[in-house]
């Protein structure tokens, strides 16, 4: 009888005490995969963890789990992941997204960003005018861009200033190339370099000799491909012209991106250019290690015969970009993580780091340390905000102001699957044949022979869709 009353009292107590303390909800765990976010780099935990604690404060219990995947050979490795069914909330593509998003696996961004105070905020141009022609990808960091630099010294020493037109880049070329800038007694330096092809150069000679876009309009009033337009032609002859005078390296085909900055720091080439601000940074901070108090200036794109400005950008899709999948029982909470990063509480976390590390204060004041310049975004880079300190160089901020006032959305589309070997095809011939007309291998008077390869190589098949495409627009 007293065991049977101590096991009613203990039944009882427990009882009320289940009734009076009631047991807190697990939080919600957020399975998170993106290419260089892994586990075993303390940066990446601690910051999931920082952003864990601020949307707890504000009532949004959330574990952000780290799903990892080898960086080399990420997108392949991706896509075996989410096809063995292992699909987590927040996913970062680098290729592989358009089946998904064929397939259903990828939520509509335009369902979510009205639901979201910071980030529709945050958006760039060009990002919004992608979501209209893809809305399954959301990469809201500005575009990458190549834009060239100099030494300021050599350009000062130069005696031409800062180019305006493309005959002033021509004078400054051959500034560099035979005013012995470098000090060696040796004309052995070129005016600029590139790595792999001339897609550089056409980042800021495009809209000079009126390469307006992927499509142009010919004289009979028909769309061609800029390819084969007459505006390339005279483009590509300028940048033969520059070969030719010994202002452009002619080893720009074979030269990697490691060789072209070598090139750079080492006094081989005077120009070079850099994808984004954060590359431009890193670009004047290696030349500061060879060079000590050397600063970089950043060149502007050119007046031409037909224009100015750099090239149209692709609105298209993202290449790349965060997806929300619909499978996952998580929407609202992976929303709720990204407007909290896009806000500005979120982004002095996102961009600056942690104070004692990439950052110091006193008082009000922040200072950088040597620990920001490796700091870098892990999920986005909001265009409205302020940062409290500037640490990019001013050779990288104006590369910003430049992209900002120079946007010029592109009309490329995104093709059917079936393009695809056709797309690839004429790209080689392109390839091919501007490296010989650059080279001297081949004259710009055998140009009609290109445009005929290129059109047999599937260029004529795209040209027709293409036609169907943009005279409905």
């Amino acid at each position: 009888m007293l065991g049977k009353l101590i096991l009613g009292a203990t039944t009882a107590v427990a009882l009320m005490a289940s009734v009076a303390m009631p047991a807190f909800a697990d939080p919600v765990t957020i399975r998170v995969v993106s290419k260089d976010l892994v586990t075993s780099n303390p940066d990446d935990v601690k910051l999931m963890k920082a952003y864990e604690e601020a949307l707890k404060a504000k009532g949004t219990d959330i574990h952000i789990q780290i799903i990892d995947l080898p960086s080399s050979g990420y997108a392949d490795k991706l896509s075996a992941m989410l096809l063995s069914g292992d699909i987590p909330d927040l996913i970062y593509f680098q290729g592989g997204d358009a089946k998904m998003a064929e397939q259903g696996v990828l939520e509509d961004w335009n369902n979510w960003l009205p639901k979201t105070t910071y980030l529709k905020e945050a958006l760039f141009p060009h990002n919004v005018e992608r979501l209209k022609n893809y809305p399954y990808l959301l990469y809201v960091y500005p575009p990458r861009m190549p834009q060239p630099v100099i030494r300021t010294d050599w350009l000062e020493k130069s005696g031409v200033a800062a180019p305006k037109t493309t005959d002033d880049y021509v004078a400054l070329f051959k500034a560099i190339k035979d005013g012995d800038l470098d000090g060696n007694g040796k004309a052995d330096t070129y005016g600029v370099t590139t790595a792999d092809n001339t897609q550089e150069l056409d980042a800021i000679f495009n809209q000079a000799f009126g390469v307006t876009g992927t499509w142009m309009k010919n004289e009979a009033d028909e769309w061609i491909h800029a390819r084969v337009s007459a505006a390339e032609k005279a483009k590509i002859a300028f940048y033969a012209l520059l070969r030719e005078q010994g202002l452009y390296d002619p080893e720009f085909i074979t030269t990697k991106w490691d060789v072209k900055e070598d090139k750079f720091y080492s006094g081989r080439a005077g120009v070079i250019f850099g994808s984004s601000a954060e590359v431009i940074d890193i670009y004047g901070g290696k030349m500061r290690q060879a060079h000590p108090d050397v600063t970089l200036s950043l060149l502007s794109p050119p007046t031409g015969p037909a224009g100015q400005g750099l090239m149209a950008l692709d609105v298209s899709k993202e290449s790349r970009g965060l997806a929300i999948a619909t499978t996952s029982e998580h929407k609202e909470e992976v929303v709720k993580l990204l407007d909290f990063i896009a806000s500005p509480e979120g982004q002095a976390i996102e961009r600056l780091g942690f104070e004692g590390e990439q950052y110091t204060k006193d008082g009000e004041t922040i200072k950088p340390t040597d620990k920001l310049a490796t700091w870098y975004a892990r999920f986005l880079v909001a265009a409205n905000w302020q940062p409290p300190v500037q640490w990019l160089s001013e050779a990288a901020q104006q590369s910003l102001k430049t992209i900002s006032a120079d946007f010029k959305p592109d009309n490329a589309f995104v093709w059917p699957a079936e393009y695809a070997t056709d797309i690839d095809a004429t790209e080689n011939v392109y390839r091919a044949w501007v490296y010989k007309f650059v080279s001297g291998e081949a004259k710009m008077d055998q140009w009609d022979q290109f445009v005929s390869e290129w059109n047999a190589a599937g260029g004529e098949k795209m040209t027709e869709y293409a036609r169907t495409v943009l005279n409905d627009k």
